[in-house]
């Protein structure tokens, strides 16, 4: 038995992540174009056709912007809730087949098991995911503002972590091209996690049985790898925490693939 993750590409401009076990191969979310999405799997033998179905956290461009391009090549399950599908659907301008779940609860996809639960950030009904398998858990917990009690708990299972380290405030805050009403947005409890906020987080989470911390949803303009890299691993550093191996993710090229 055996499970693979490869993170396709992640950062504010698109995020997509792919997840494979024996039996079960999914997306999650598809904010790269669908053409990036194929040329991507393609670098690793995989292509759309073999999905048995794509997961959406929530409805906005970076995390859905692919959905088009693939749904018009591919039948492919959407899982979603109802609110994401209705904003989706809004914005896309077509009907989608969704297998639609309700925030907070869980269903199995072939060999996966996904749990979901709510995130607080600036869309209709945001979720974040714990996705188990036989071979390992792996929690996804991007595009939050501030992580709730209920978000901690429930990624607290995770071998594997893909977390939102999306800016830091300096450069956030001293970025000439975005407006102060964005800088507010970005900052706010319905936003992104900063640098630090994320090493708070990720201290709550950290277990034992945590082996992989990718950092995710970084900003072209108000982050670098190197910055979110050194502020994470140092945090991990200062609470024992030597176990746990920190990579950045990019928004231009692939992570190799983690087996779990």
């Amino acid at each position: 038995m055996s499970a693979r993750l490869t993170i396709l590409g992640s950062g504010s401009s698109g995020n997509c992540a792919y997840l494979e076990t024996d039996d079960t191969r999914l997306l999650i979310d598809a904010g790269l174009s669908g053409r990036q999405i194929r040329q991507r799997l393609a670098t690793i033998g995989r292509s759309p056709e073999s999905l048995q179905g794509i997961l959406i956290t929530h409805e906005h461009s970076d995390h859905i912007t692919g959905l088009v391009g693939i749904l018009s090549k591919v039948k492919v399950p959407i899982y979603c809730n109802r609110l994401t599908k209705e904003a989706i659907e809004s914005q896309l301008g077509f009907k989608m087949e969704c297998r639609i779940f309700d925030t907070g609860g869980s269903f199995e996809i072939g060999d996966v098991v996904v749990e979901t639960f709510s995130v607080p950030h600036d869309a209709y009904d945001p979720v974040g995911f714990l996705l188990k398998t036989r071979n390992g858990n792996v929690g996804l917990l991007t595009d939050l503002g501030h992580a709730t009690k209920l978000a901690v708990e429930r990624v607290r299972a995770a071998n594997v972590l893909i977390l939102e380290t999306n800016h830091d405030v300096k450069m956030l805050q001293n970025d000439p091209h975005r407006p102060w009403s964005l800088k507010q947005r970005i900052l706010s409890r319905h936003g992104h996690l900063s640098n630090e906020a994320a090493a708070d987080v990720a201290q709550e989470i950290v277990t034992s049985e945590l082996r992989q911390l990718y950092l995710a949803h970084l900003s072209r303009d108000c982050n670098t790898p190197e910055l979110a890299h050194n502020v994470i691993s140092e945090r991990m550093q200062k609470i024992g925490a030597t176990h746990v191996n920190v990579k950045s993710t990019s928004q231009d090229a692939i992570c190799p693939t983690l087996e779990l």
